[in-house]
């Protein structure tokens, strides 16, 4: 299996419903308010319910694994930029910006609801060649 190069992209995308959000918090244990409970978060700043934005930070997840090889995820920067609520579909695409240190990639990552950006940032990555035993 070939491994990613500078210039490789890739992208997936996930429909967030209110039973998403719901399972997100199981898995991660975060059951802050805002995210389940909403009464709550419709007297915030948001005025209803929002995921949580490591959820639409998943798709990014998503998105550097359909990169070639096998994928290690090693470091990311995020910066959250505007929540994602119930009905949205979170599209993300990376792409393989810069070799860092011979066998790291540096991966430009991004996260959208339609034309805005919610989530954006830089990752690192091994991309290495898959043996198969």
């Amino acid at each position: 299996m070939p491994v990613a190069t500078v210039g490789d992209r890739a992208g997936a995308e996930r429909a967030v419903t209110e039973e998403t959000i719901d399972r997100f918090a199981e898995v991660s244990g975060d059951e802050n308010p805002i995210h389940l409970d909403a009464e709550y978060a419709a007297e915030t700043t948001f005025g209803g319910r929002i995921a949580h934005g490591m959820l639409a930070a998943s798709v990014v997840s998503a998105a550097l694994a359909r990169l070639p090889g096998d994928i290690v995820y090693l470091s990311q920067d995020l910066s959250f930029e505007r929540p994602v609520r119930p009905g949205d579909t979170v599209v993300a695409e990376v792409a393989v910006v810069d070799e860092v240190r011979g066998d790291r990639l540096a991966v430009e990552t991004t996260a959208n609801v339609g034309d805005e950006t919610v989530v954006s940032g830089e990752a690192v990555v091994l991309s290495l060649a898959h043996d198969g035993a």
